[in-house]
């Protein structure tokens, strides 16, 4: 490992005062393990409500390799973390939630698959903790966007991950709203590669992924990556016409030869209800494609940032960019 190297551990954080000293702690320590230096702990305050932001501010002012960003608001999860990615300075950055569930420790098997050459070393969740409706939500999940998305994601990866800088220059790159950064990270390409990590329980308070936020970063995925939802309704249709053309010549035959009209108004009506909730199901799916058009052409920011507290400046690239506007964000 070159004397140059630094490595930034990027973490979002919303409403987690009860889990910070513990995440600092473990995660610091971690950090004091790996060679060369300094390394970074970024933080990015998103919205919080509770002491949190203090907790960060006193952290970054007796610990210089601590760096807090403050959102002016809620902005979400993903965009927490497209706001972490444009502020880290190391050659690796780690990405990883602030509950604990992802646990710090299991950074130094990061960096031995980053210096064999993989640009992207991702954890692929075993054993996790959660109840088995979620679970088994998860898993089915992740293995539909597998299947449906038009590029190669890999099964039972999160956020969660170590990424190379050329990685991270390349997502800074990328202007998408709705995002889907686990998606995104398998879209940029090079070498990558998993290991498996033992999900662990939350350390404290609740989660923020409701069951409505958890319905909206799968969406992201699907929307972001793969148009299958516009081509089933197109192979729906088709197979409507074909049907109904059968349907059409069977009732033809049947009054020509037998003389006999096809009847049944109650299947008439179950068919006209169907094709009808059909339409407007698939008219919400191209609904959804035109919404997120609607929303990028805006222009607005991912994220705007109230502050940045401490941090030492280690690089130009790292400066420039805590000096300057983002290409996401801007600052109030």
């Amino acid at each position: 490992m070159t004397q140059e190297f630094r490595i930034s551990v990027a973490i979002p954080i919303h409403n987690e005062a009860s889990v910070l000293p513990e995440l600092l702690s473990r995660t610091l320590g971690v950090l004091e393990k790996i060679s060369s230096g300094p390394h970074q702990i970024l933080f990015v305050d998103d919205g919080s409500t509770d002491e949190t932001l203090s907790i960060l501010t006193e952290a970054a002012r007796h610990d210089p390799r601590v760096t807090a960003v403050s959102l002016s608001r809620n902005f979400g999860h993903q965009a927490a973390l497209t706001a972490a990615i444009d502020f880290v300075t190391g050659d690796a950055v780690v990405l990883m939630d602030g509950d604990l569930q992802d646990t710090p420790e299991v950074i130094p098997q990061f960096l031995e698959k980053y210096f064999e050459g993989f640009d992207v070393v991702y954890a692929q969740r075993t054993k996790r903790k959660e109840p088995l409706p979620l679970r088994l939500c998860y898993y089915l999940f992740y293995r539909i966007m597998a299947r449906l998305s038009d590029v190669d994601l890999p099964l039972d990866a999160g956020d969660f991950a170590l990424m190379s800088r050329r990685v991270v220059d390349r997502l800074r790159r990328m202007p998408e709203h709705h995002r889907y950064l686990r998606g995104l990270r398998g879209w940029v390409g090079f070498r990558q590669t998993g290991i498996p990590v033992e999900r662990s329980e939350r350390h404290s308070g609740r989660s923020k992924y409701g069951i409505w936020r958890l319905l909206k970063l799968a969406f992201d995925g699907l929307f972001a990556f793969s148009i299958v939802p516009l081509r089933a309704a197109v192979l729906l249709g088709f197979f409507a016409i074909f049907f109904s053309g059968l349907f059409a010549l069977y009732s033809i035959v049947a009054k020509i030869i037998f003389h006999q009209s096809p009847k049944g108004f109650t299947a008439l009506l179950l068919l006209t209800t169907f094709l009808s909730g059909i339409q407007l199901f698939f008219f919400g799916v191209i609904g959804e494609y035109v919404g997120r058009i609607y929303e990028e052409a805006k222009g607005r920011p991912v994220y705007i940032v109230d502050r940045v507290i401490g941090g030492a400046k280690h690089s130009d690239s790292g400066a420039a960019m805590n000096e300057n506007l983002s290409s996401r964000g801007t600052r109030r």
